[in-house]
Protein backbone atom coordinates (compact mmCIF):
# COMPACT_ATOMS: atom_id res chain seq x y z
CA UNK A 1 0.00 0.00 0.00
CA UNK A 2 1.16 3.04 -0.56
CA UNK A 3 2.30 5.78 2.77
CA UNK A 4 -0.06 9.00 2.46
CA UNK A 5 2.08 12.57 2.77
CA UNK A 6 0.22 15.40 2.84
CA UNK A 7 1.65 17.51 0.33
CA UNK A 8 2.98 21.30 1.55
CA UNK A 9 1.35 24.35 0.32
CA UNK A 10 0.81 28.44 1.00
CA UNK A 11 -2.77 28.01 1.70
CA UNK A 12 -2.87 25.44 4.24
CA UNK A 13 -3.56 22.49 5.63
CA UNK A 14 -7.72 22.30 4.41
CA UNK A 15 -6.37 22.40 0.79
CA UNK A 16 -3.35 19.64 1.55
CA UNK A 17 -6.36 17.51 2.90
CA UNK A 18 -8.59 17.52 0.14
CA UNK A 19 -5.67 16.93 -2.16
CA UNK A 20 -5.01 13.55 0.28
CA UNK A 21 -8.77 12.73 -0.49
CA UNK A 22 -8.23 12.42 -4.26
CA UNK A 23 -4.99 10.93 -3.85
CA UNK A 24 -6.86 8.56 -1.83
CA UNK A 25 -9.72 8.09 -4.61
CA UNK A 26 -7.32 8.24 -7.37
CA UNK A 27 -5.79 5.05 -5.27
CA UNK A 28 -9.13 3.03 -4.85
CA UNK A 29 -9.81 4.03 -8.81
CA UNK A 30 -6.16 2.34 -9.91
CA UNK A 31 -6.84 -0.96 -7.23
CA UNK A 32 -10.21 -1.15 -8.95
CA UNK A 33 -9.12 -1.29 -12.58
CA UNK A 34 -6.21 -4.17 -11.49
CA UNK A 35 -8.62 -5.98 -9.64
CA UNK A 36 -9.87 -7.73 -12.84
CA UNK A 37 -6.39 -8.76 -14.03
CA UNK A 38 -6.51 -12.01 -12.85
CA UNK A 39 -10.04 -12.55 -14.14
CA UNK A 40 -8.94 -11.33 -17.66
CA UNK A 41 -5.95 -13.33 -17.68
CA UNK A 42 -8.49 -16.77 -16.41
CA UNK A 43 -10.34 -15.34 -19.41
CA UNK A 44 -7.41 -15.19 -22.20
CA UNK A 45 -6.37 -18.93 -20.95
CA UNK A 46 -9.87 -19.83 -21.89
CA UNK A 47 -9.41 -18.53 -25.45
CA UNK A 48 -6.41 -20.68 -25.57
CA UNK A 49 -8.11 -23.87 -24.16
CA UNK A 50 -10.68 -23.66 -26.86
CA UNK A 51 -7.70 -22.82 -29.94
CA UNK A 52 -6.75 -26.01 -27.99
CA UNK A 53 -9.39 -28.29 -27.78
CA UNK A 54 -9.85 -27.59 -31.57
CA UNK A 55 -6.20 -28.63 -31.90
CA UNK A 56 -4.77 -25.50 -33.35
CA UNK A 57 -5.91 -25.75 -36.58
CA UNK A 58 -4.80 -22.30 -37.93
CA UNK A 59 -0.67 -23.65 -36.75
CA UNK A 60 0.95 -26.10 -39.51
CA UNK A 61 0.94 -29.12 -38.89
CA UNK A 62 3.25 -30.69 -36.29
CA UNK A 63 5.53 -32.75 -39.13
CA UNK A 64 6.23 -28.87 -40.75
CA UNK A 65 7.68 -27.89 -37.98
CA UNK A 66 9.68 -30.53 -36.57
CA UNK A 67 11.39 -30.77 -39.96
CA UNK A 68 12.80 -27.32 -39.18
CA UNK A 69 13.26 -27.26 -35.66
CA UNK A 70 14.08 -30.82 -35.26
CA UNK A 71 12.11 -33.40 -32.53
CA UNK A 72 10.18 -32.05 -29.28
CA UNK A 73 10.57 -33.19 -25.92
CA UNK A 74 9.07 -36.46 -25.08
CA UNK A 75 5.31 -36.14 -23.67
CA UNK A 76 6.92 -37.21 -20.14
CA UNK A 77 9.15 -34.65 -20.30
CA UNK A 78 7.01 -31.86 -21.23
CA UNK A 79 4.49 -33.81 -18.12
CA UNK A 80 7.48 -33.34 -15.46
CA UNK A 81 8.32 -29.39 -16.25
CA UNK A 82 4.76 -29.09 -15.63
CA UNK A 83 4.26 -30.24 -12.98
CA UNK A 84 7.62 -28.03 -11.39
CA UNK A 85 5.74 -25.52 -12.83
CA UNK A 86 2.66 -25.37 -11.73
CA UNK A 87 4.09 -26.42 -7.90
CA UNK A 88 6.51 -23.38 -8.29
CA UNK A 89 3.64 -20.85 -9.47
CA UNK A 90 1.39 -21.73 -7.06
CA UNK A 91 3.97 -21.58 -4.38
CA UNK A 92 5.33 -18.10 -5.88
CA UNK A 93 1.66 -16.92 -5.89
CA UNK A 94 0.78 -17.86 -2.02
CA UNK A 95 4.47 -16.08 -0.81
CA UNK A 96 3.11 -13.24 -2.69
CA UNK A 97 -0.42 -13.43 -1.12
CA UNK A 98 1.51 -13.84 2.54
CA UNK A 99 3.59 -11.02 2.21
CA UNK A 100 1.15 -8.74 0.21
CA UNK A 101 3.01 -8.10 -3.37
CA UNK A 102 1.63 -6.19 -5.58
CA UNK A 103 2.77 -8.16 -8.25
CA UNK A 104 0.10 -6.84 -10.98
CA UNK A 105 0.67 -9.52 -13.40
CA UNK A 106 -0.78 -13.06 -14.33
CA UNK A 107 -0.95 -12.72 -17.86
CA UNK A 108 2.83 -14.37 -18.20
CA UNK A 109 1.39 -17.83 -17.01
CA UNK A 110 -0.84 -17.63 -19.85
CA UNK A 111 1.91 -17.21 -21.78
CA UNK A 112 4.26 -20.07 -20.23
CA UNK A 113 0.69 -22.62 -20.13
CA UNK A 114 0.33 -21.95 -24.26
CA UNK A 115 3.76 -22.85 -24.57
CA UNK A 116 2.56 -26.23 -23.00
CA UNK A 117 -0.26 -26.59 -25.37
CA UNK A 118 2.20 -25.80 -28.05
CA UNK A 119 4.89 -28.23 -26.93
CA UNK A 120 2.04 -31.12 -26.18
CA UNK A 121 0.88 -29.89 -30.32
CA UNK A 122 4.28 -30.51 -31.80
CA UNK A 123 4.85 -33.72 -29.88
CA UNK A 124 1.42 -34.87 -31.63
CA UNK A 125 0.31 -35.85 -27.82
CA UNK A 126 -1.66 -32.87 -27.16
CA UNK A 127 -5.29 -34.89 -27.07
CA UNK A 128 -3.25 -36.91 -24.37
CA UNK A 129 -2.50 -34.39 -22.16
CA UNK A 130 -4.93 -31.46 -22.74
CA UNK A 131 -6.53 -31.87 -19.23
CA UNK A 132 -3.57 -31.96 -17.61
CA UNK A 133 -2.62 -28.23 -18.83
CA UNK A 134 -5.84 -27.03 -18.31
CA UNK A 135 -6.44 -28.02 -14.65
CA UNK A 136 -2.67 -26.80 -14.47
CA UNK A 137 -3.89 -23.40 -15.50
CA UNK A 138 -7.11 -23.31 -14.15
CA UNK A 139 -5.68 -23.63 -10.59
CA UNK A 140 -2.56 -21.31 -11.25
CA UNK A 141 -4.90 -18.48 -12.78
CA UNK A 142 -7.27 -19.21 -10.15
CA UNK A 143 -4.71 -19.06 -6.99
CA UNK A 144 -3.45 -15.73 -8.86
CA UNK A 145 -6.99 -14.49 -9.77
CA UNK A 146 -7.49 -14.72 -5.68
CA UNK A 147 -4.67 -12.83 -4.96
CA UNK A 148 -4.78 -10.59 -6.99
CA UNK A 149 -8.52 -9.55 -5.87
CA UNK A 150 -7.39 -9.78 -2.08
CA UNK A 151 -4.77 -7.59 -2.23
CA UNK A 152 -6.80 -5.34 -4.23
CA UNK A 153 -9.51 -5.61 -1.99
CA UNK A 154 -7.87 -5.21 1.03
CA UNK A 155 -6.19 -1.80 -0.46
CA UNK A 156 -9.63 -0.26 -1.54
CA UNK A 157 -10.83 -1.21 2.08
CA UNK A 158 -7.78 0.59 3.80
CA UNK A 159 -8.17 3.52 1.50
CA UNK A 160 -11.93 4.33 2.32
CA UNK A 161 -11.74 3.67 5.80
CA UNK A 162 -8.59 6.72 5.45
CA UNK A 163 -11.27 8.90 3.58
CA UNK A 164 -13.89 7.78 6.11
CA UNK A 165 -11.13 8.96 9.00
CA UNK A 166 -10.54 12.41 7.39
CA UNK A 167 -14.16 13.15 6.79
CA UNK A 168 -14.68 12.76 10.79
CA UNK A 169 -11.62 14.45 11.79
CA UNK A 170 -10.36 16.66 8.85
CA UNK A 171 -6.51 15.12 9.42
CA UNK A 172 -5.01 12.65 7.56
CA UNK A 173 -4.98 8.91 9.13
CA UNK A 174 -2.00 7.85 11.25
CA UNK A 175 0.43 5.81 9.64
CA UNK A 176 0.99 2.54 11.06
Amino acid sequence: MREHHLPTDATGTRSAVVLLQQELHNEINRLSRLSTRGIMALSLFLVVCLLAWRGFSFLPAPETVTAHLGKPPSASVISIVLLIYTFSAIVLSLSRMTEGIEHRSSFSHVGYLTCFFLFYYFGKSLEDNYWAVFGAGITILGVESYRIWTYCAEGISKNKQDIEYIARTGRPPPQE
